[in-house]
């Protein structure tokens, strides 16, 4: 009996490590238990639908613009490119349709240097690309309507030909001031009147070549000159692409420095 007792309490002591072992196994998960949990992927987001909603800007639209490249009839010709930024928002139905720092860029069609006799400076510029700030290009056919604010009383033709300030008193004040020389050299020289007609009449000769030989003032538009532009015709904009919302924001710019008499 006592050796039967001895050769059970070994078989159930191995039952007993065996059950332990099973439920020890059975409470921890397979696999390394550091791993994180599986990313959650969130479901793509679904696209706005496209109103196909169209914005019309009618033809004689105004659009304040700075310049931002200077040009001059010194070395302009016709091809040379044109840019220009928006300086105040166009609206419409109280939705802005273009906003402040918008892009504009055209090209110079002619450009004539003042002459000897006949000193005014033309120049003529197409405006044809419209650039939203969020990349949204158009095509559009403007031109300016005002010459700039640099004070050389530049002039702009129905047709966006802008056109130089003349030099007539400029021309005068030449003549007038070699009259006035001549007439004195001419009266010390000869002690008379006689002598000073001779002289002045000499000085003027000398103005009025200085006059003939001179050019005009060139046109001359500095980068940060301000001008009013024209849409020619009107602009169909996709309403989708413009944010009704947005004032806009102009890049900073120095001021145009006075064109010189």
């Amino acid at each position: 009996m006592k050796c039967s007792r001895l050769l059970l309490a070994p078989a159930a002591l191995a039952i007993g490590v065996l059950v332990l072992g099973g439920s020890l196994s059975a409470q921890q998960p397979p696999g390394p238990q550091a791993s994180p949990p599986p990313a959650v992927v969130p479901p793509p987001a679904t696209p706005r639908p496209a109103s196909g909603e169209r914005v019309t800007l009618p033809a004689g639209t105004k659009v304040a613009v700075v310049l931002e490249n200077g040009i001059s009839t010194r070395g302009a010709k016709p091809g040379d490119s044109v840019y220009l930024q928006t300086s105040f928002p166009v609206t419409q139905d109280n939705r802005i349709i273009i906003p402040v720092g918008s892009y504009i860029r055209g090209a110079i069609l002619e450009a004539k240097r003042p002459g000897r006799v006949k000193g005014r400076g033309e120049m003529r510029i197409r405006l044809d690309t419209l650039i939203f700030p969020n990349g949204y290009t158009v095509n559009l056919n403007a031109e300016p309507t005002s010459g700039g604010d640099t004070g050389g009383k530049e002039k702009v033709d129905r047709e966006g030909k802008i056109e130089g300030g003349s030099n007539k008193g400029g021309d005068v004040a030449t003549v007038a001031k070699t009259t006035a020389a001549g007439a004195s050299i001419g009266a010390i020289a000869g002690r008379s009147v006689k002598g000073a007609g001779i002289g002045g009449g000499i000085g003027a000769v000398a103005g009025l070549a200085a006059v003939l030989f001179t050019r005009g003032p060139e046109l001359e538009l500095p980068r940060g000159t301000s001008l009013d532009i024209v849409l020619e015709r009107a602009v169909s904009l996709d309403a989708d692409k413009i944010q009704f919302n947005s004032l806009g924001q102009m890049s900073p710019m120095p001021a145009p420095a006075p064109t010189r008499p």
